[in-house]
């Protein structure tokens, strides 16, 4: 059964538009839907494949942009985890709906340094840094209860403790962008799409592309 959609109807974009560099250009837009209201605006779908390269996709939060590239964090033997270790290659995507905008980078990735990931963890809610002691994350749990136990347990381990500690199991992962697409909704479907691609001497070309 077919859907009608709305027109994706919204501002122009062209290469005079763009900020200089694709970290600046996100930064201004990701700034721009956190103004308009939009829930979770750096929530981002990330995308992974595992060694026998079955996809998978799940929702992070982006927690860092600069010109060395898109920081998150997460525990480092979950799925996710294990899919970046073995392919050392992802793909994210900000999904803007209601400003009919997306971006779309893909690269290489790497671990961030304990230093960044200890500086991050300090900002967490208590609450969020003991549910990271307590969850195996994605390990198979033979109840919801046991999970519950788990954390109870790691509330008791650190309830003389006033700083929790950062995991040795849960750091942060920087994707590295080889390739930024800017996609701005235009009417009729003929949308923007202006790319930043990294050329073998590290520097940027910006193309556009054929919506």
């Amino acid at each position: 059964m077919s859907v009608d959609r709305a027109e994706r109807v919204g501002a122009t974009l062209d290469v005079v538009d763009l900020a200089e560099g694709w970290d600046t250009q996100l930064v201004n837009w990701l700034a721009e839907a956190a103004e308009a209201g939009l829930p979770e605006p750096n929530g981002m779908v990330l995308a992974t494949v595992d060694p026998d390269g079955v996809p998978s996709t799940r929702s992070v939060l982006c927690k860092g942009i600069d010109a060395r590239g898109i920081v998150f964090f997460t525990n480092y033997t979950s799925a996710k985890s294990r899919d970046l270790r073995s392919s050392r290659q992802a793909s994210v995507t900000f999904p803007w709906y209601a400003m009919h905008r997306q971006v779309n980078a893909r690269g290489t990735v790497e671990e961030v340094s304990r230093a960044e990931t200890a500086a991050y963890w300090a900002t967490r809610p208590r609450g969020s840094q003991l549910g990271a002691w307590a969850s195996p994350q994605s390990a198979v749990l033979s109840s919801r209860q046991s999970l519950d136990h788990s954390l109870e347990a790691t509330r008791r381990r650190f309830a003389d403790t006033d700083q929790v500690p950062v995991p040795p199991h849960w750091g942060g992962w920087r994707l590295r962008p080889d390739r930024v697409e800017f996609w701005q909704g235009r009417q009729d479907r003929l949308h923007d799409r202006l790319v930043f691609d990294r050329n073998p001497d590290q520097r940027w070309t910006i193309r556009r592309l054929a919506p």
